[in-house]
């Protein structure tokens, strides 16, 4: 299955979010997949950083041959919102090279050479993807579908100062424009990936494997529980495990089975900053409901991902 990832990929950098750098290594483990392209997206981290730490994982994981392609800084109407990559990163990282061109073009360009062939797995804001769209869109009708990590949809995140899931609170116009243009759209959102998750005992049985990625995953695990557990002392579980948000969304394709899914319409709140990136979900039981436009994941089987996830992990 050929696969464009879309990505603010953060493994990597010290203390930072992990479950990024645990789907790239998902999609190269699976023999499923043939892993053409990685763009970069601001999100979790700025896109410059972004750009570096997809290069250096890739070499990590030895596959140096799949381009990198930055992609947008900001949100699709906010430049204003652009972050410059720290200078600590930009002094480790920053010799790590991206391919020339735009993500938005170069995602475009092949899906738009090899109709119906390409599905694009995002798993970060959709700026690039809405962009693509944007410049030529027959990308929707040409990509074979669309993968997206993002929104809440059986319930809301309870966080004021973030209403919509992140991916979609940070640029929730991209989210809407791609939701609105027709592009087949499978959505995996916090409702499955919060419950499956990677425990402290999970990053020591990495570390200790022996295996290089292991070392450097459990490792790197380790240090954004630590965080967790400091950004957050009221919570108990915070510093215990963390969500795998992004592998889910890998394994959605792959493993379909483990995954319930629903045919829904869904939109996204855009202008109001107070339910900014809030997923709108119509489950389609009216008589007068409009038609779907997503398929969503409602439910997931936990023990059955965990193994898959860990067992392919445990193989690089």
């Amino acid at each position: 299955m050929r696969i464009i990832l879309d990505t603010d990929m953060a493994m990597g950098a010290p203390g930072s979010e992990i479950d990024d750098g645990f789907a790239l290594a998902l999609l190269l483990a699976d023999d499923t997949f043939d892993v053409e392209l990685v763009t970069s997206v601001n999100g979790n981290i700025d896109v410059e950083s972004g750009t570096y730490l997809s290069v250096e994982l890739l070499e990590r994981l030895g596959r140096p041959e799949i381009p990198v392609v930055r992609g947008a800084a900001a949100p699709i109407v906010e430049p204003d919102r652009a972050r410059s990559a720290p200078e600590e990163v930009r002094a480790r990282f920053g010799h790590h090279k991206a391919a020339p061109g735009f993500a938005a073009a170069e995602i475009a360009r092949r899906v738009l050479a090899s109709p119906g062939e390409i599905t694009i797995v995002a798993i970060g804001p959709l700026t690039n993807v809405a962009a693509a769209i944007a410049l030529e869109p027959t990308v929707a009708g040409a990509v074979k579908e669309i993968v997206v990590m993002g929104g809440v949809f059986l319930g809301h995140t309870n966080v004021r100062r973030m209403p919509g899931e992140f991916n979609w609170w940070v640029d929730a116009l991209a989210a809407r424009a791609v939701l609105r243009s027709g592009a087949p759209v499978r959505l995996v959102g916090l409702d499955v990936t919060t419950k499956v998750r990677l425990t402290r005992e999970h990053a020591a049985t990495m570390a200790a494997g022996g295996r290089p990625f292991g070392e450097f995953a459990g490792e790197c695990t380790i240090a954004w529980l630590d965080r967790l557990g400091r950004e957050h002392p009221g919570d108990p579980e915070a510093g215990r495990s963390c969500a795998m948000h992004d592998p889910l969304a890998v394994a959605a394709i792959s493993r379909p089975e483990l995954l319930t899914w629903v045919p829904a319409h869904v939109d996204v709140v855009a202008a109001d900053e107070v339910g900014r990136g809030v997923a709108i979900t119509d489950l389609l039981t009216g008589h007068d409901a409009p038609p779907a436009n997503a398929t969503v994941a409602t439910a997931v089987d936990v023990d059955a991902f965990m193994t898959y996830f860990l067992d392919r992990i445990a193989a690089l």
